[in-house]
């Protein structure tokens, strides 16, 4: 495969502008302050399983605004509060099986994997948007940014590690979030937005980075945007103007957490400029898994590299 962005000499120092507004931070001091005030109403279902030692449950609580959002509950058995880990899931998908799950409840760790609303799990959206959008995700509501999926999404997320946060079960100083690509990017979010929660990040290939360049250079889902301005040519500017505030590259520099990110060198969905571009505006502890020959995929050896980082950093 030919060399799909920039030589990696240029991506270790590429660090675009930032393309914030300047009511960036007020935007999301008014969203977070709105999803703290707004009830969760949890739920809890026992789930049958053949698990020992683990305790199984379908959680759910209200999305932001509208909509239920539906996961996966893994406790280990036993006495005490334990670390605990948001797990976040691709584009269009839906949290990881209960099989995939259990490494972490093994080795002692409360787990939450949560479904995006309105995908292919049990979430619904509640959400009414202004007006049509291209197939998918992307575009529903991009022309103002109160109304925006991803506002609704994010908020999600950050409602998901505040659940997580307040289980008998669970040790609030000590929660962490993991996913890959749309995952990996709600991850990174997630840690930006919830920064005194949020101990350790792990994004893969994270989805929903460096906006622009993003939609100038990948293929689906990225390519939704570009094909609903090419249907919209006037509304560009709207577009990437409501994109900014959703932009990882605009929230990087706000996480705290111990971080991992993954880049893979071929990768056509999530090109690494994207990635690096975010990655280089951090100034948290963080570290970056270069994968050369790798497209948009999680390997072995960052599944071992994660597994590492979170037992070190919440169970150790």
């Amino acid at each position: 495969m030919p060399l799909v962005d920039m030589p990696l000499e240029e991506l270790q120092t590429y660090r675009p502008p930032l393309t914030r507004r300047r009511d960036f931070g007020a935007f999301w001091t008014r969203t977070l302050r709105a999803a703290a005030a707004q009830p969760l109403r949890p739920a809890l279902e026992a789930v049958a399983y053949p698990a020992r030692g683990v305790r199984v449950r379908r959680a759910s609580f209200d999305g932001f605004e509208g909509g239920r959002i539906s996961g996966w509950l893994l406790e280990p058995e036993g006495a005490g509060r334990r670390p605990a880990l948001v797990v976040y899931h691709g584009y269009s998908g839906r949290a990881p099986t209960l099989f995939h799950l259990l490494p972490w409840a093994g080795q002692g760790l409360v787990v939450l994997a949560v479904d995006c609303r309105g995908q292919n799990g049990g979430s619904t959206d509640g959400a009414v948007y202004p007006e049509g959008h291209r197939p998918g995700f992307m575009t529903q509501g991009i022309l103002d940014k109160e109304a925006y999926y991803y506002r609704y999404v994010y908020a999600d997320c950050v409602r998901a590690v505040d659940l997580a946060a307040s289980l008998e079960t669970v040790d609030a100083s000590r929660l962490g979030v993991v996913g890959t690509s749309q995952g990996g990017g709600l991850g990174l979010a997630a840690a930006a937005l919830a920064p005194k929660r949020v101990r350790v990040a792990a994004a893969c290939v994270p989805f929903l980075c460096h906006y622009r360049r993003a939609v100038d250079l990948a293929e689906h889902p990225y390519r939704e945007i570009a094909d609903y301005i090419r249907a919209w040519p006037d509304r560009a500017e709207a577009v990437f103007e409501t994109l900014s505030y959703f932009d990882n590259l605009n929230l990087a520099d706000r996480i705290r957490a111990r971080t991992l990110v993954s880049v893979g060198l071929w990768d056509l969905i999530c090109p690494p400029s994207t990635v690096f571009a975010v990655a280089n505006h951090m100034t948290c502890r963080k570290e970056l898994a270069v994968y050369p020959c790798t497209g948009h995929e999680e390997t072995d050896d960052w599944r071992e590299r994660v597994f590492a980082l979170v037992l070190s950093a919440l169970a150790g």
